[in-house]
């Protein structure tokens, strides 16, 4: 009887070592606790990055034994993973520069390259190949612009990365701002060609709308990619380089982003894929001293998220698969299978059946990550992108008014901005109509302090605090306790008219 009690401890001994992988159904929330604590002692590297793991598997891998599925994920835990969006005007060789990353990082092979060779050729675009990695569907391809927001995966030695490749013309800006909103790091690509950059740079250019709405979106690392430089316009110039960065320095300062500490330039060819995995060579370009573009990827350094923190997935998209599978990306806290979770504003109750990072199975997933949830006890119809997956413990505030710090960059011509204005709210993956019902104060711009007398109505470039009412709850936190689920944008007409962020909730409305 001893010796089967012997044994039997050592089972669930050995089962506990195995993060409970005997029998991940009967796996109780009390045994993974200790599992954990297990896991802490055990690696302690992985307690540091707590980031769920993936590594890229090769496609024909079946994973069968759950013992080989733990030490992968254990391992691809070591590397940290951001999400990096690309934005910039129409034209100015996002896609182009994002194929070239996947090529030059391993993931397309050269018979793909040569069969988009051939296709940009018969389209009499040869200059386009490498786009189509990024641009996948036949519009795309066709007219050359990106409408979607494309996204890939790459790696270098340390760190995991999801391109996110947002269009640039002007049409797509939704889209653009559904893609960095999920973004740790933006690339601003910008053409050197002669009057490519003048164009993009101008009003009515995409170049500095993009720049804006990445600040707003949180995007806090900007890198500045200027393209194109071994065009015969431009030829590896200083000159023009030095123009487009002395042009990009006061107009980034004014959007917020700390260029000493924040934005980082460097010139690049997306094309040929000059100055990304290694440098330039000093006989094209000899006044270049500067890193490529991957050194820089990888020495970047993006803000801590707490994977302890409470549970916070805006949901961006929705589908049946076996049950309700919802994505997004998690802006803080962990998710693993079985946890139980609420959607919010319509406080269902959902059971998570398993979490998916990339396209692999995972155990546990935290802050940073773009991910797929499998959830129960809830139907795909009942979901609308805009919902937030969140902890039972700590909800997310369900609010029809908040108070919010607004900036006006640029009314449509001859409107004045007063209570009564009507405009399409963005915050995080929420797009609403909503209506300024007060404006409470005005905030003078070089004191940053309220100023004492009663304001009516604001034009451009002012900074107001005011009530803002929309006609559907929505889920959002102050800025202060979560900036990405409380900085946004403001929209009339296909144009960015103000940003702002919330600094107070209304709590009569909130649950």
């Amino acid at each position: 009887m001893d010796i089967e009690e012997e044994i039997r401890s050592l089972q669930l001994d050995s089962s506990e070592d195995n993060n409970g992988v005997v029998n991940p159904e009967a796996a109780k929330p009390e045994q993974i606790e200790e599992s954990d604590k297990m896991d802490v002692d055990l690696n302690s590297e992985v307690h540091k990055e707590p980031q769920p793991a993936h590594v890229e598997p090769p496609k024909v891998k079946e994973i069968s034994a759950p013992d080989n599925e733990e030490s992968e994920e254990v391992e691809g835990d070591t590397k940290r993973h951001l999400n990096v969006v690309f934005i910039g005007h129409v034209d100015a060789g996002k896609s182009t520069t994002g194929g070239q990353i996947l090529f030059l990082s391993g993931q397309v092979d050269d018979r793909t390259i040569q069969k988009y060779e051939k296709e940009a050729k018969d389209k009499s675009r040869e200059s386009w190949y490498m786009a189509y990695i990024m641009d996948t569907n036949e519009e795309e391809r066709v007219k050359g612009k990106t409408v979607e927001v494309g996204r890939a995966h790459f790696e270098t030695e340390t760190t995991r990365f999801t391109i996110l490749d947002a269009p640039g013309h002007k049409s797509y800006v939704p889209n653009m701002i559904s893609g960095a909103s999920q973004a740790d790091i933006g690339v601003l690509v910008i053409s050197a060609r002669k009057g490519e950059f003048e164009t993009g740079y101008e009003r009515g250019g995409q170049t500095r709308e993009h720049v804006q709405l990445a600040k707003t979106l949180g995007v806090s690392k900007l890198l500045v990619v200027v393209n194109k430089m071994d065009d015969p316009t431009v030829n590896w110039s200083k000159e023009r380089y030095d123009e487009i960065e002395s042009k990009m320095i006061p107009f980034l300062r004014a959007s917020g982003y700390n260029v000493k500490k924040d934005v980082q330039f460097l010139p690049i060819s997306g094309l040929v894929g000059l100055n990304m995995k290694t440098r330039v060579d000093k006989s094209l370009c000899s006044w270049w001293n500067g890193p490529c573009l991957f050194e820089v990827l990888d020495s970047i350094e993006v803000p801590f998220r707490d994977p302890k923190g409470p549970f916070r997935l805006p949901i961006i998209d929705k589908f049946k698969d076996m049950g309700t599978v919802v994505m997004g990306k998690v802006e803080s806290g962990s998710v693993r299978e079985g946890d139980s979770l609420l959607v919010m504003p319509n406080k269902a109750q959902v059971k998570v059946f398993a979490v998916y990072c990339d396209e692999n199975k995972v155990k546990i997933a935290g802050p940073g990550e773009n991910v797929r949830v499998r959830l129960s006890g809830i139907e795909e119809e009942d979901i609308i992108s805009g919902f937030v997956l969140s902890s039972v413990a700590k909800p997310i505030p369900a609010v029809y008014e908040f108070v919010a710090q607004l900036q006006i960059l640029e009314l449509l011509d001859n409107a004045i901005f007063t209570a009564g204005y009507k405009a399409v709210l963005h915050i995080h993956s929420i797009v609403e109509e909503c209506e300024i019902i007060e404006l409470l104060q005005q905030i003078d711009p070089k004191t940053k302090k309220p100023m004492k007398k009663k304001v009516l109505f604001v034009k451009n470039g002012a900074v107001v605090v005011c009530r803002i009412q929309v006609n559907s709850m929505i889920c959002i936190e102050k800025f202060s306790d979560f900036p990405q689920l409380g900085r946004f944008t403001l929209r009339t007409e296909g144009k960015t008219v103000a940003m702002g962020k919330v600094t107070d909730l209304n709590s009569a409305s909130s649950s």
